[in-house]
């Protein structure tokens, strides 16, 4: 049986200013089976996000491919990756990306309702998701009304809500405290062991790539494995 959840083949991207060509990434395949969680490392500007951007059909690689559970990206409209993001994905950015004209409840919900579920029971999802990350006494406050750690708690709560195949994380922990990063820390391993949910993240955080059972690191444009 094939368990492969997402994988690149030879991903190429490159791209040209002012009569200058820039290769950011060369050439990387990469594979991750359902229920892995792997690391990603490397320097400022190595590629890192925009590797994140091309296993999620956020961009277009200049060559190669991308699949997700055996199926190309190339071969998929754009309305048709935009919905598998919406249903298969989750993603957590280092800065919360929360809608701020809309309460905790609803910015979590928000996943459910686009996909077309009702407004009861997005909303009854979503305060069991924050439960988990303890912020149920926070569902009625907006973003500007609570802490940094907890905006990005809630937009990890937004990340888990569909109960995602993966979730891609682009420095999750880089603006928290550690009271903060220790329960992301617990969250990203009971939803791994719960739902067998698959975690791609990117950080610098010690805390983090310390625990990461796969650990790869771009350099040069191109993906190693490392040793953790």
């Amino acid at each position: 049986m094939n368990n492969i959840i997402i994988q690149c083949i030879k991903l190429s991207k490159s791209y040209k200013y002012q009569d200058v060509h820039y290769d950011i990434l060369k050439k990387i395949s990469f594979k991750l089976k359902k229920g892995d969680i792997s690391g990603i490392i490397g320097e400022s500007g190595s590629g890192k996000t925009t590797f994140l951007h091309l296993l999620s059909g956020l961009d277009t690689p200049t060559s190669g491919s991308v699949l997700f559970n055996g199926q190309s990206f190339n071969s998929m409209t754009s309305n048709e990756i935009a919905k598998f993001r919406n249903t298969k994905l989750g993603f957590i950015y280092q800065f919360h990306h929360l809608m701020l004209d809309f309460n905790v409840l609803e910015n979590v919900a928000m996943p459910l309702l686009i996909n077309n579920n009702s407004i009861k029971k997005s909303k009854e999802i979503a305060y069991t998701i924050l439960k988990k990350v303890k912020l149920e006494h926070k569902i009625k406050k907006y973003p500007s009304e609570i802490s940094g750690g907890e905006r990005q708690r809630v937009a990890i709560a937004r990340a888990f809500v569909n109960t995602p195949d993966l979730i891609i994380a682009d420095e999750p922990t880089g603006n928290l405290d550690q009271y903060n990063v220790n329960i992301i820390l617990n969250l990203i391993f009971e939803f791994n062991a719960n739902f067998q949910t698959s975690f791609i993240i990117v950080t610098h955080d010690y805390n983090l790539i310390k625990k990461m059972p796969y650990l790869f690191q771009i350099k040069n444009g191109k993906l190693f494995n490392h040793e953790n």
